[in-house]
């Protein structure tokens, strides 16, 4: 086992954990100062809609300078950016200048930066740690977005106590020790910038996409990638809407919360166990009872059953999420990873936006008039998940887990996909501990 590397790779995870810490809680509090400023929710829906384009935009330009620059580097470049456009947000706010198309450019210019970190850092893992080893290191980068999820419960506290300015400050004191973490860990050259690389430059953004269309099972993993995080952001953008039909602001708080929780015991299990042997069964898995939970949520407006069915839905994610991962980092030549990473990221959130600009329209002019009292479906499906305000909603969710349901038996449907973990691996069985580093 390569001790030293597993050292190393947890004192940027360390840092890194905290960092997000503190952007999630930035990220809420100032969704709450827009909504709560303007009363609208198209302008707070905006807010999303910047945080995931710029992702999608530059996904491939992020790949690229992942493979031909230091990784290191350039995640120090993306946190270091991310503090000044939160020290800027932090004068406007201490100077009462604070407007919204101010958070609509802070955020968008976030998301550039999280665009190139999150990529560099992707592919840093497989040259940093054992290959027997990545998918319970995988696992535990996903208990950052249990935190992300858990973080408006927190926020909502610390909001009341120190205000948004020091929100702020915690959030910039975080950054600074997500960049300390980089500088004193102590990363091997060929962990920052593999071998190889300096071939694979030739190629261009284009590489990651040729390199994926000649692995086709690879390739079919990335679509159904896609067609998931289109139904999870269909229901991740409604959940909220779903418990405020027959809950308070405070319970969903708790809602929230507890959903994160889930998601953050699946990356401590993923953390421990690493999952199957065959990646692509963890897909299967949780593919299949993600839809069997997102149907639950539909069945009843009960916070009882939301407070069961959102952790439980939520701690499949580091599942697949885990699976999906280290897949690509086992198989992929790692000149090229940090492009096919970019590749894979670009299209399968591509239709995100387009879930988040069809959420309003489908519930307030379809789905709630179909689930009315005296609407179409009222003597039908009404029956089973009942009728009224959010009840709607409801039906959404069950449409969504149905649909997730048929995914999981039409990805198993696919030989090629099926045998993806034959594919032959590009990460040497021990990942070597060279005595260069850089410090």
């Amino acid at each position: 086992m390569n001790a030293p590397g597993l050292r190393r790779f947890a004192v940027v995870w360390a840092g890194q954990l905290v960092s997000v810490i503190g952007s999630a809680l930035t990220a809420f509090v100032l969704g709450v100062w827009v909504y709560l400023g303007t009363g609208s929710v198209t302008t707070f829906v905006l807010i999303q809609f910047c945080a995931v384009v710029p992702g999608i935009l530059l996904a491939p330009y992020a790949g690229a300078v992942a493979d031909r620059y230091d990784r290191r580097r350039i995640m120090l470049v993306a946190d270091s950016g991310a503090g000044v456009v939160t020290a800027l947000l932090l004068v406007a706010v201490s100077t009462d200048s604070l407007a919204v198309w101010q958070v609509y450019v802070a955020t968008a210019l976030t998301a550039t930066l999280n665009s190139f970190h999150i990529i560099a850092y992707t592919a840093l893992v497989p040259a940093l740690v054992p290959k027997e080893h990545l998918g319970r290191i995988n696992g535990l980068m996903q208990v950052t977005q249990g935190v992300q999820i858990a973080a408006p419960l927190v926020a909502g506290a610390l909001l009341a106590w120190v205000g948004l300015r020091g929100v702020l400050l915690v959030d910039l004191v975080s950054m600074v020790f997500a960049v300390g973490a980089l500088l004193l860990a102590r990363l091997p050259d060929d962990a920052v910038r593999p071998a190889g690389a300096s071939d694979a430059e030739r190629e261009g953004i284009g590489a990651g996409l040729r390199w994926l269309r000649g692995a086709p099972g690879l390739f079919a993993l990335c679509a159904v990638f896609g067609v998931w995080n289109f139904l999870f952001a269909i229901a991740g953008g409604l959940v909220q809407p779903l418990i405020l039909s027959f809950s308070s602001p405070a319970t969903l708080g708790v809602l929230m919360a507890a959903g994160g929780s889930g998601l953050f015991v699946g990356g401590l299990v993923m953390g421990v166990w690493g999952g199957p042997r065959r990646r692509v069964h963890g897909i299967y898995l949780g593919l299949a009872l993600g839809g069997v939970f997102l149907v639950l949520h539909s069945l009843a407006p009960s916070p009882w059953l939301i407070g069961v069915a959102a952790p439980a839905f939520l701690f499949t994610l580091p599942l697949i999420n885990t699976c999906c991962v280290t897949l690509l980092q086992t198989k992929v030549d790692p000149a090229v990873l940090g492009r096919v990473l970019a590749v894979v990221r670009m299209l399968s959130t591509a239709a995100m936006p387009v879930a988040f600009l069809l959420i309003g329209p489908l519930t307030d002019r379809v789905a709630e008039p179909l689930m009315a009292a005296d609407g179409p479906l009222a003597s039908g499906v009404g029956a089973l998940i009942g009728t009224g305000q959010g009840r709607g909603i409801a039906l959404i969710f069950l449409v969504v887990g149905a649909l997730m349901l048929a995914l999981a038996a039409y990805a198993w449907s696919r030989p090629r996909l099926r045998t993806v973990d034959d594919l032959p691996d590009a990460v040497p069985d021990e990942t070597p501990s060279p005595e260069r580093t850089r410090g």
